[in-house]
């Protein structure tokens, strides 16, 4: 049995995305409450989701360990959306090496102008970093400067994460948090850019043996 229960509502921006060269699995997001990380991305070697609106945590949970039996992203998170009562508020999408999956509620916030120009924004910034050999978490960061320059939570800023499931060369740049901050995307850019001149510092100094073992990082 599945229980599926409501969190928080969020008025948040995120992308879900697979680097084609690699394999590796990401989530980028903003909002203007704290503490976005805990709830919203999830990762697997197997695909990524993104759970906002009301959030519900199990749609990620749930749904990764479909993804590692096998299921399709697309059958997996319509199966537990059809067991969710409140799947009228929920908003979620992912995908895994083959396909898609977004799912908006028919009771979620109606869409407006500049939300339409945060989503557009984060599109073609990720679009257009595609063959520049850029880490998957620096492309989607990308993405998320563009939309929060675009607009972003119409809230305000407050939070900040960035996830990354990469199984040929994890990093400890793929899993970072900003849980309050003024300007969270500024922020999460700033320490995205400590954590790589750390790990690089790390490589000097040890070996890749060293940075091997300083990549397994959590997801």
């Amino acid at each position: 049995m599945v229980i599926l229960e409501k969190v928080i509502n969020f008025h948040t921006f995120s992308i879900t995305a697979r680097d084609r060269e690699t394999g590796a699995f990401g989530v980028a997001v903003a909002t203007a409450r704290p503490n976005v990380g805990s709830l919203v991305p999830w990762v697997s070697p197997r695909g990524a989701i993104a759970t906002q609106a009301r959030v519900n945590t199990d749609l990620g949970r749930q749904g990764l360990a479909l993804l590692a039996q096998g299921v399709p992203v697309d059958v997996a998170l319509s199966a537990l959306l059809r067991k969710d009562s409140e799947r009228d508020i929920r908003q979620v999408h992912g995908l895994d090496g083959d396909r898609t999956f977004c799912h908006t509620g028919s009771s979620c916030v109606p869409w407006c102008g500049h939300e339409q120009a945060v989503v557009a924004a984060m599109t073609r910034a990720f679009r257009a970093s595609d063959g520049e050999r850029r880490d998957l978490s620096e492309r989607l960061l990308m993405a998320l400067e563009a939309g929060q320059a675009a607009g972003g939570d119409k809230r305000g800023e407050q939070s900040a994460a960035l996830l990354v499931a990469a199984i040929r060369e994890p990093r400890m740049y793929h899993n970072l948090r900003v849980d309050d901050h003024a300007d969270p995307v500024a922020e999460l850019r700033r320490v995205w850019g400590v954590v790589v001149a750390h790990t690089k510092q790390i490589e000097a100094e040890y070996g890749p043996a060293a940075l091997r073992l300083f990549g397994r990082v959590k997801y």
